[in-house]
């Protein structure tokens, strides 16, 4: 078996001003790792000649693979191509298979009336000494390179191209040349202990892990994410791995919310599927995030029927009957108001759960009795309603974000415990 080290170097100026964050890479990895590829560094760099010359230079003394992804558009600060055609010693030509490609492209596909423009054709122009991989789904080539024994492939920086060139050329070919190891993971979420607290208490099963098997601690807030990965060859790891994994979920019983590495918003899913019900949300503090994750999973019509953004207290008041005795006595961030929230949208929505959020979610807003990033949360069904109150200590954003993770947690555990 080899440890293959592959570098991921990603090219633009947006991406050191923030402008575009670089989820390139991270795919790259998890793709990778699945089959048993380790990434070993990421690099961003501009849009600067000498800082790509020296990136591939850097990266090619470490690595045995060199992934670019970037810097092949057609306008004058897409610089990646000419320097590759540099770094390897080559000229550019023409690639006429290329310009028939995005001729078809503008004529066929995307129904360009006007002729090619010479930057259009320009991309079709590569080094000699590259072999072009055809991209499929865009202009840009992808082009492999080899020198000094190492392999570099630069694909285009468009995410969805990125993608179609990884799982066509960049994994076959590196399960053609490498003879490479098997790589396991298994992911548990805890709720409701902190990271030192469960550290303690697996600190003596976590001493006693074989050598190639090692276990991650991934914190987040109210949730910690635990993580076994182990090396070796396929079986035989494959089979310790899971005895190990049950070891741990034993260990931590009382607190796991779901041992595999998905979000709430899929086990929701398949909790609804499996005893055919339907769920809707009544969300004030959230507006419609919670509903906009359930519905981000493919097939969830099937059970998701709408959500009520009752942001105000008229909307709580007029379509979710929140009484407004209720607001006006204990407010719209209260256990009783999301009590009425969840009991009035399963009316409105006529579903067989609801789950219900109101807080506080900054950066104003709060006072000293319900501070910013003060929620309450209930989850339930025409029998019964529980409730939780949480406190978040974030910005904005992030405030919402743990307000529907923990919210869709609640609902899932309430439909485990009542179904």
């Amino acid at each position: 078996m080899e440890q293959v080290k592959v570098s991921v170097i990603t090219i633009g100026d947006e991406l050191l001003i923030g402008q575009v964050i670089d989820t390139n890479s991270a795919w790259i990895a998890q793709e990778l790792n699945k089959i048993g590829v380790w990434v070993h560094r990421r690099l961003a760099v501009g849009d600067e000649r000498n800082e790509i010359w020296k990136a591939l230079d850097d990266e090619s003394m470490v690595s045995s693979v060199i992934l670019i992804t970037g810097g092949l558009g057609p306008t004058a600060d897409d610089i990646t191509k000419p320097l590759l055609c540099e770094y390897f010693g080559g000229k550019m030509v023409m690639d006429d298979a290329t310009l028939k490609h995005i001729t078809y492209l503008f004529t066929q596909v995307f129904k360009r009336p006007l002729p090619l423009l010479e930057s259009n054709r320009r991309q079709a122009m590569v080094p000699d000494v590259a072999t072009i991989l055809k991209n499929e789904v865009g202009t840009a080539p992808n082009m492999l390179f080899e020198k000094d024994g190492k392999i570099f492939i630069s694909m285009p920086g468009v995410p969805h191209e990125m993608k179609f060139a990884v799982e066509k050329y960049v994994v076959p070919l590196l399960q053609q040349r490498f003879r490479l190891p098997y790589i396991g993971h298994r992911n548990l979420l805890t709720v409701g202990i902190g990271e030192s607290f469960l550290a303690h208490r697996i600190k003596d099963f976590e001493s006693a892990l074989p050598s190639n098997i090692k276990l991650a601690y991934l914190p987040n807030y109210g949730m910690v994410r635990l993580r076994l990965t182990a090396q070796g060859d396929n079986e035989t790891t494959e089979t310790v791995l899971d005895k190990t994994f049950k070891t741990l979920k034993e260990l931590v019983s009382d607190v796991l919310a779901i041992d595999e590495d998905v979000p709430f918003e899929i086990l929701l899913g398949r909790l609804l599927k499996q005893s055919n019900k339907t769920v809707s949300t009544a969300e004030s503090c959230t507006g419609g995030y919670i509903a906009h994750l359930i519905t981000s999973v493919a097939g969830s019509s099937d059970y998701f029927k709408g959500s009520v953004v009752s942001y105000s207290n008229s909307i709580k008041e007029d379509v979710l009957q929140v009484s407004n005795e209720t607001l006006a006595t204990a407010g719209a961030v209260s256990e009783e108001t999301v009590r009425e929230m969840v009991s009035g949208v399963l009316k409105v929505m006529k579903t067989d759960y609801a789950v219900a959020v109101s807080g506080i979610m900054g950066p104003g807003g709060g006072s000293e009795d319900k501070p910013v990033g003060t929620v309450w949360m209930a989850a339930g069904n025409a029998e019964k309603i529980e409730t939780k109150k949480m406190h978040f200590r974030f910005e904005r954003v992030r405030n919402i974000e743990l307000t529907a993770a923990h919210a869709l947690h609640w609902l899932c555990m309430f439909i485990k415990n009542n179904s």
